[in-house]
């Protein structure tokens, strides 16, 4: 299959299996023919109101079909798809549709009250993925009468095909582009490495906004396979599915593989046909992990990326996850470059080269790069200090981390370091020991003002349920485990830790309580 473009992916499918079920929920499904007339029905809708080649076409929505039928026909008619994060508040969400220029919107109903609290002057029309309600129509009445033939706009693989926006961990989102060129990598790189083909099924429960979500919309329909979607994730529905659908491949955020292992009888579960379960998106605690390949008995594969680069950066592979020997060192790594990318590990000072097994700054160079930070050529242009080639540029990635016999080791996010008294502390390694107390279920660390060393180690921490746990007993754990200057001097118990729909933490929510109205801006 010789792809040039996301737009050949689906004729080519229709054409050799009709009738063959492409996608849909446990309960109902769209053949690729099927797929195809609708996709094709969309674009000639967005033809008709107006919609032309670059123009933005936004969708706020947890249906993982109709977002991909939006994608598939925008990029049909030369367009860019722009899935917004439904966790939202009114004016986050208003600011994004409105920077990205948005001129069409499909929303969930249960967004519409949300939708309306916005000023969207930009959008020409918005449509409900459930039944309308007056002057907002339902998705299938407005497209249903188009014509289901539709010839595709003039293409290349250098052009966009997607904008998502960046989660806003750090500051206001902004639009990261990628291009055709970009999702097909990302599609032939997993398929290969995932050996993910058209008789798989992949289960994909990440939300249509995240750049995992929308790589594993694409990928089963680029292997001519199965998407199962989950409009949301419930840990004991999931786990059914795997059993009742035949699901064999699957990516997850290590919280939801935490909530399956705490489903009752999770043991009793039906996960012969499952071959894969890929995970990333935050750092996992090897406990939960070696729980998880002990539960599921299939392999793992850890996925290490960002939506700049359209998704995977680098894979710990099947075979590298081995809890017992020699090699047990490598379930705190990464994996290696995967799908052309090279990396290297940059001091951010120097901007020079760090040695093998010396903490830097991730970059990474690969076709998946992203094009552009949407109407930000200055964020663009910090992004790639060394400018653009035809393999993607050194991008900067933001994230720490060292090398070692290949294989990367994340250690935190560049922003998140903590100095203290002069003395460079990574929150994951000491969150990596946190973890490893039996009373602790989840846990953060981050910086809080100190008088005296500048900064000082906090952490928060959620405590297993039925667990007990004191302060000064878990500052003895750490300090048994850690160098001393790395360990805790605080610690905050919570309930919960808070979370992005993706599961990343939010550290910025956890720090502005204690730097409110200091110099240091909390990112």
């Amino acid at each position: 299959m010789n792809f040039q473009t996301l737009n050949d992916i689906l004729p080519h499918h229709a054409a050799r299996q009709p009738d063959t079920v492409a996608c849909g929920a446990s309960d109902r499904g769209y053949s690729f023919g099927a797929l195809e007339r609708r996709v094709n029905r969309v674009g000639n809708a967005l033809l008709g109101l107006g919609i032309r080649p670059g123009d933005r076409v936004a969708c706020l929505t947890k249906h993982h079909v109709e977002c991909l039928m939006l994608s598939l026909a925008a990029c049909k008619i030369g367009a860019v798809c722009m899935p917004v994060n439904w966790r939202l508040s009114a004016q986050e969400f208003e600011y994004i549709v409105n920077n990205g220029e948005a001129r069409f919107l499909m929303a969930d109903a249960s967004f519409l009250p949300l939708v309306q609290q916005a000023k969207l002057p930009g959008v020409l029309q918005t449509v409900c993925t459930e039944r309308g309600n007056g002057a907002i129509p339902g998705f299938d009445a407005w497209y249903g009468a188009a014509d289901d033939r539709l010839e595709a706009a003039p293409a290349g693989p250098g052009d966009a095909a997607l904008q998502l926006y960046s989660s806003g961990t750090t500051g206001l989102p902004k639009g990261v582009v990628l291009s055709h060129r970009a999702l097909l990598s990302t599609c032939i790189t997993c398929a290969a490495e995932w050996r993910f083909d058209g008789a798989c099924i992949l289960g994909n429960p990440l939300p249509t906004f995240h750049v995992a979500g929308m790589a594993m919309m694409l990928l089963p329909l680029f292997a001519g396979g199965r998407l199962v979607a989950f409009p949301e994730f419930d840990a004991s529905a999931f786990i059914d599915s795997i059993g009742r659908d035949g699901i064999t491949h699957t990516f997850i955020v290590p919280a939801m593989l935490q909530f399956m292992l705490n489903v009752p009888n999770v043991e009793h579960g039906d996960y012969q046909g499952l071959r894969q379960i890929a995970y990333g998106g935050s750092p996992i605690s090897e406990r939960v992990l070696q729980e998880a390949m002990r539960m599921f008995q299939c392999g793992f594969l850890q996925v290490y990326g960002l939506t700049e680069v359209a998704g995977p950066a680098a894979f710990l592979r099947p075979e590298d996850h081995q809890p017992g020997g020699d090699r047990s060192y490598l379930l705190r790594s990464a994996g290696q470059p995967v799908g052309g990318a090279r990396l290297r590990i940059v001091d951010p000072g120097t901007l020079r080269d760090a040695p093998d097994g010396e903490v830097g700054e991730i970059w990474i160079e690969t076709i998946r790069n992203f094009s552009e930070y949407w109407r930000n050529p200055e964020a663009t242009s910090e992004a790639f200090p060394a400018g653009r080639t035809a393999a993607g540029g050194w991008f900067r990635s933001g994230d720490a981390g060292y090398l070692k016999d290949g294989y990367l080791f994340i250690h935190d996010r560049v922003k998140d370091m903590i100095i203290s008294g002069g003395e460079n502390v990574y929150p994951a390694e000491v969150e990596n020991v946190v973890m490893q107390h039996p009373a602790v279920a989840d846990c953060a660390v981050f910086a809080v003002p100190d008088e005296t060393w500048g900064e000082a180690v906090k952490v928060a921490v959620v405590v297993r349920a039925g667990g007990a746990l004191t302060e000064s007993e878990l500052i003895g754990f750490a300090r048994e485990r850690l160098a001393h200057y790395k360990c805790p001097k605080s610690v905050d118990f919570a309930e919960a830790l808070p979370r992005n729909p993706t599961g990343k933490l939010l550290k910025r929510v956890l720090r502005q309580p204690y730097w409110a109205g200091r110099d240091r801006l909390v990112s």
